[in-house]
């Protein structure tokens, strides 16, 4: 059994150390996880850096005899807090209190860093096991981490582990084997400037980019061919999921979305706008590609000669099969801490484990429910993140003796 009297120690330490994206300065709180993990026999900290000031840690424990490599992965980095008077307690002097943990990152994701830390500190402890665990601390998960999980995928041999298991914010009732992909519109208008009153000897910008996005929503009734396994997952796990996700998180899971997040256009209101701009963040669930779905953007807009559309992000959707062998161990080992076995589903956001995947690597997310996630008053139940520690402890146990 992990020590949760060092999870709720480490957690604490490491909120009360803002780590904001942007700017994703994961410095301080880097230097922070890099001396807790010091005092953890024979773990060897590394730190690596592409991009100041985005630091990402690698903790290597190895066991008594060759084996398996599991990765266990965190960010450092977390939402902005905000306005701190919407807060109760201020977002950096964490709290516990009433069985729970508050302060930002408390759910996402410094609770879980320290399950995992406390995940290493059990195992050190005694080393008959074979193989080894490594840790992965990275800088900027929150901007895609580009300079973070997909750096160190890049560059450290270490990260390409046998399974890896991220323990992200979602629930100990749902492990999620997949996510959906993403793709980041950006739709820009010329237009040419004139007065209100005098339409005829303009072209407004902001039409144009409002019969743009028009066409660009109606993306959403895409078919998509979703996989047979995936979609009996979505479905055997609506139940329990929705619970945590949302009803209708099933549904959205299932097909296309199209969110107009960013509308920028004109300097006046009796001013015709010369120029007109939009975001849109599209989410495709495995069945498609992000060149199929780049393809039918372009070919919607393609009468529209004064628009133009540049894609800003563009990520695969990622799945590790439901039957691979790690989620069985994850399963079991949940359900002999928690007394219910959890269930097996996509997620619907983004996460660190998409890199793992596109790297071949078989990869689950498993951690704590995030209460006021990316809000104020951010927290985790102690009780719950206590047994996410212990039921990854004894799910890396297994994945080493497998």
């Amino acid at each position: 059994m992990t020590d949760h009297d060092l999870i709720l120690e480490t957690a604490k330490a490491l909120i009360a150390i803002p780590s904001e994206t942007p700017p994703s300065d994961t410095r301080a709180v880097a230097d922070e996880a890099a001396r807790i993990l010091a005092a953890i026999p024979d773990v060897e900290v590394t730190r690596h850096v592409r991009r100041e000031p985005v630091h990402n840690l690698v903790a290597v424990l190895r066991g008594g005899r060759p084996g398996r490599r599991i990765v266990l992965s965190g960010h450092l980095d977390t939402y902005p807090a905000g306005d701190e008077a919407r807060w109760e307690s201020p977002p950096y002097a964490p709290e516990a209190r009433d069985g729970r943990l508050f302060g930002r990152g408390s759910a996402d994701m410094k609770g879980g860093i320290a399950a995992a830390i406390a995940v290493l500190s059990a195992l050190a402890g005694r080393r008959d096991w074979p193989g080894e665990v490594v840790l992965a601390l990275a800088g900027d998960e929150e901007s895609m981490g580009r300079d973070g999980t997909l750096f160190l995928l890049e560059t450290v041999p270490a990260l390409r582990g046998d399974a890896c298991i991220v323990v992200d914010a979602g629930s100990p009732a749902v492990i999620r084997f997949g996510e959906k992909g993403m793709v980041w519109l950006t739709l820009q208008a010329e237009g040419r400037a004139a007065h209100g009153a005098h339409v005829h000897r303009g072209v407004n910008a902001a039409e144009l980019v409002v019969e743009a996005v028009r066409r660009l929503l109606a993306l959403r009734d895409l078919p998509v061919a979703l996989p047979a396994e995936v979609a009996r997952a979505i479905a055997a796990a609506r139940d329990v999921s929705e619970r945590f996700g949302g009803q209708g998180e099933a549904e959205t899971l299932s097909r296309l979305t199209v969110n107009l997040g960013r509308v920028a256009a004109g300097t006046s209101t009796n001013l015709v706008p010369e120029r007109a701009e939009a975001g849109l963040d599209i989410r495709l669930p495995p069945g498609t590609t992000t060149e199929a779905v780049i393809a039918a953007a372009r070919s919607a807009i393609a009468d529209l000669p004064r628009v133009t559309l540049s894609v800003d992000v563009a990520w695969e959707p990622t799945v590790t099969p439901p039957d691979h062998p790690l989620f069985e161990a994850l399963a079991c080992a949940a359900e002999a801490v928690l007394g219910r076995r959890p269930v097996l589903n996509l997620r619907v956001g983004g996460s660190d484990a998409r890199l793992f995947r596109l790297f071949g690597i078989p990869t689950a997310v498993f951690g704590p429910t995030p209460h006021g996630m990316g809000g104020a008053d951010e927290h985790v139940e102690l009780a719950e993140l206590f047994a996410v520690a212990d039921a990854l402890e004894a799910a890396v146990r297994a994945l080493l003796a497998a």
